[in-house]
């Protein structure tokens, strides 16, 4: 099913389902049962599929990004977490900060994964089984305070307002069995700038979510963002960083593309 969430023209949120160009109000519960079947919705906006609980990443997870930053392989997944407040709908603009100044950021086009039902201590073999579903989102970084300015960690660099797109559909695990084969990629304005395939992840979205629940519980509506291929814009050569006009496309095959424009914060 592909799950959405809208605003519709009375002005509530709503989930859904969308038929061909028509969305349709999901009946029952998110992270319970659910099915089709609901009124037709009249949508003016579509926004971001999940309202987080909690954002987890994970950097350096792309063999072939892993050697254009010129690291070793890492031992265990490089985890790092977003702030939910950095939550962007589709179509709306990510905002290079300027109160906290950045002339640095970087797009980063990547699977999210949407656990649907709490886990601990989960096997590889069975973590595929919490999975709600899977969107495009765009780890967003600013380069400058990830690196030099935040203390020797990357959560001030990856949570500024509007760093995590999200969209711009909810596609269920039933739908997508294999999350290892899917084509990604990231287009800036028209020029292609990263693209792989999820089978060149170090560690598999079954690993991440063993290792992620491993004494730690994580709750329905936990997005895990899991690592970006090469072609970001810090390793480009030269260094090619976005700036307002810019258009960001996140594009996962059987997901969909994922648009941003970027402008500068007031």
């Amino acid at each position: 099913m592909e799950i959405v969430r809208v605003e519709t023209r009375d002005g509530s949120i709503q989930y859904g389902y969308e038929v061909g160009n028509q969305v349709f109000r999901l009946e029952g519960d998110l992270y319970g049962k659910f099915s089709q079947g609901g009124e037709l919705l009249d949508p003016v906006r579509r926004l971001a599929p999940i309202v987080p609980t909690a954002i987890y990443a994970i950097g350096l997870n792309y063999r072939a990004h892993a050697a254009e930053m010129k690291v070793e392989l890492p031992e265990y997944p490089v985890v790092f977490m977003k702030s939910t407040t950095s939550v962007l709908d589709p179509e709306c603009p990510i905002l290079l900060p300027r109160h906290l100044h950045s002339d640095q950021v970087d797009y980063e086009c990547e699977l999210a994964v949407v656990i649907g039902k709490t886990c601990k201590n989960v096997r590889a073999a069975e973590a595929l089984d919490y999975v709600l579903g899977y969107t495009c989102a765009n780890d967003v970084s600013a380069r400058d305070w990830q690196k030099s300015h935040g203390g020797g960690q990357w959560v001030k660099g990856k949570s500024f307002d509007t760093f995590c797109p999200l969209g711009p559909i909810l596609v269920t695990a039933d739908r997508i069995p294999n999350p290892q084969i899917l084509p990604i990629r990231t287009i800036l304005n028209t020029e292609i700038r990263q693209e792989s395939f999820t089978g060149d992840m170090i560690f598999s979205v079954a690993e991440l979510i063993a290792f992620l629940s491993g004494s730690t519980t994580l709750l329905p509506g936990t997005v895990i963002l899991t690592g970006t291929p090469p072609g970001v814009g810090v390793a480009a050569d030269p260094q090619r960083f976005l700036k307002p006009g810019d258009e960001v496309a996140i594009e996962i095959s059987g997901i969909g593309m994922l648009r941003n424009p970027v402008v500068a914060e007031a």
